[in-house]
């Protein structure tokens, strides 16, 4: 493989400024440019993208700027031999951390105070809605960068945490760890579900009206997955029923969310337009990640996060 070019396309403004990007991205001995629609490509480009495109497979090697990958078409990707990688593993902390803030604001009512504010509305919440993080449980279901990460600062925060990987396998900072054959079990104790999985056949529908009605009453899920991962009317019936005390939804069914949705109108949702993972220096994450790659491509050796 060898890179004559770096193509930015223009997708990835969704995510970060274009100039910025090409900025980190800039080297000696590959240009940088900025990309449309329209634009051709060869077998010396490499393709830095948000979004797929048909026109990529003509590349060598495309790079995807999110850890998700699940609107490429991986199986053309493997039949025109077009390398295709992913960002996982550079939102360790971004994610986490919005995970975080979304578990304080349920416990301790930030969220309701935030939108009385707007009413100049003094009025305190029940003795009996705000609760300390210390000793709740917290079901982190996906345990690779950005789940260990939860977990991370879950158990700093003085959280019990288990944990759903696929293998089973411990988990630092998590006291159990269950296979997605017992995610009834795992979800069933715990005060927050925060989805930090991948969306896959497996995992598509995976939250539904059958496991919601094995959480608690008082429990939040957390989806900084995918939308499709949870049934989206059985989500909005839980909230209707009080069968779950609320919910934070960064990944939608539909992006952006309609504004007709009726998760707006819900007192107990935190809704944010996917942007758990945003930074102000996510250009210079995306950039190492790349110019990583770059080098392994110098020394013939095989691409980090490569998924095609």
């Amino acid at each position: 493989m060898d890179i004559s070019r770096i193509a930015v396309h223009e997708s990835v403004a969704k995510a970060c400024p274009l100039e910025s990007m090409v900025a980190a991205l800039q080297g000696p001995d590959v240009p940088v440019e900025i990309v449309g629609d329209g634009a051709s490509f060869d077998a010396s480009d490499c393709v830095v993208t948000f979004s797929p495109r048909d026109a990529f497979l003509d590349a060598v090697w495309v790079h995807g700027i999110r850890a998700g990958y699940d609107e490429f078409d991986v199986a053309a990707y493997e039949a025109t031999g077009t390398a295709l990688t992913n960002s996982t593993g550079i939102h360790g902390d971004t994610v986490p951390e919005t995970v975080v803030g979304y578990m304080t604001a349920f416990a301790r009512r930030l969220h309701v105070y935030r939108d009385r504010q707007f009413d100049s509305d003094w009025t305190q919440e029940p003795y009996d809605a705000p609760f300390t993080l210390t000793g709740e449980q917290v079901c982190v279901v996906g345990l690779g960068t950005i789940g260990q990460g939860v977990a991370d600062r879950a158990d700093a925060l003085g959280l019990n945490v288990v944990g759903v990987r696929r293998s089973g396998d411990p988990a630092e900072h998590v006291e159990r760890v269950y296979t997605p054959d017992d995610l009834d079990a795992a979800v069933a104790d715990a005060r927050f579900v925060v989805l930090c999985c991948p969306l896959t056949e497996e995992t598509e529908g995976m939250v539904d009206t059958a496991l919601l009605e094995k959480m608690r009453a008082d429990s939040y899920l957390v989806n900084v997955a995918r939308g499709p991962v949870v049934v989206e009317d059985a989500l909005l019936a839980a909230l209707d029923d009080d069968a779950i005390a609320g919910a934070a939804i960064d990944a939608h069914w539909e992006e952006p969310l309609p504004g007709d949705h009726p998760l707006w109108d819900h007192e107990s949702v935190i809704v944010t337009p996917h942007v758990a993972a945003f930074t102000n220096r996510y250009h210079e994450d995306i950039a190492a990640l790349v110019q990583e790659n770059l080098e392994r491509i110098d020394r013939g050796e095989s691409l980090r996060n490569r998924v095609a």
